[in-house]
This record gives C-alpha cells, structure tokens and sequence, in this order.
C-alpha cells in the first residue's frame, strides 16, 4: 500500500497525494540517470587505429629444487606415517615473461607462483595497445629457475587488424608459446 487514506480529512490527502508525486519524481529521475549513464559517456576500446596485443598464460612452473634422498637416520626420526624416502620441495619457479613487437620490449616481467607455500600456478595477463598492421611478436618463457636464459620461445608476423585482439599464451601441450 502507498499509504493514501481516502477516507481521512482532506489535509491527509493532500499529504499523501504530494508524496507520491515527489515519490514518482523521484523514480523516474532515477530511471533518467540510469539511462543516461548506461549509454554515456561513450567508452572506446582502442582508438580507431589501434590493436590490442593480451599476454594471458597461467603455467606452474618447475620445482625450484630437485628431491632429495632421506638418510636411514632422517627416517628413523620421522612417525611411521610420515616415512617417505624423498624429500621432495613444494615450491615453483616463478614463471618469467618477456615479449618483443619489431624489436622493442614491451614486456619483461616475472610472475611469482600462487598459493601459501609457492606451489600453485603462475598468472600472468596483461594488454598492449600496438598500432595496426604488420608487426613481428616475438614472446619468451622461463618455467625453470635452475635454466638459464627462456625454455620456450615463439615468434611470428602478424598483421594486425585495428580493434583486433592478438593472443599470447604459455601452453606446453599444444607446442609452447601460442601467438593467435
């Protein structure tokens, strides 16, 4: 109920009358705004020349140390059920990221693995506006904090569309370094 009583005094009429008319003000100021905002102030992706080049991976990376064979007298310490020959380290690489357009660094960042002991993935997502046409992408991954230098490499001309999206990822089932 809007709370309009008819059968009062014509004062609380009148009161209940002006406050649904200032309620419905209200609402349809509201709705105003709303559709207003919902078409303005006009959002632009990229300017009309423009690509867009996304770094998207999320890869573990190697172990950052190798297992290591328990001693008879490490294990004899250890309750029954805790007694596993190898002493195996949970935490990862971090996963290292550099990504080259005609030459020129756009990217070069390391991406620490996720979780409280280091031994979830790493993610990495990053954009790039780059001018549209014809470019040379060459991108570069280190899984392996023991390896020197990048354990996966991928490089390839693209001819980049304006507004078009260029892909970078990590996928090792699939070859390496996917540029699409």
């Amino acid at each position: 109920m809007i709370g309009i009583n008819f059968g009062g005094t014509p004062k609380t009429f009148m009161d209940g009358l002006l406050r649904c008319a200032g309620q419905a003000a209200l609402y349809a100021l509201f709705v105003a705004a709303l559709g207003y905002f919902s078409t303005s102030p006009r959002y632009q992706h990229l300017q009309p020349d423009q690509a867009l080049l996304r770094l998207s991976f999320s890869h573990s990376g190697k172990l950052k140390a190798d297992c290591r064979r328990r001693t008879p007298d490490e294990l004899a310490k250890l309750p029954a059920n805790m007694r596993a020959p190898l002493d195996c380290p949970r935490e990862r690489s971090p996963v290292i990221v550099r990504v080259e357009l005609d030459g020129a660094e756009l990217v070069h960042e390391s991406f620490a693995p996720s979780g409280l002991s280091r031994d979830g993935a790493s993610t990495g997502y990053r954009r790039v506006p780059i001018a549209a046409g014809r470019h040379r992408v060459r991108a570069q991954f280190n899984d392996d904090a023991r390896a020197s230098g990048f354990t996966f490499e991928g490089a390839r001309v693209i001819d980049a569309a304006a507004g078009q999206v260029v892909l970078i990822d990590l996928a090792p089932e699939r070859g390496g370094v996917v540029i699409r």
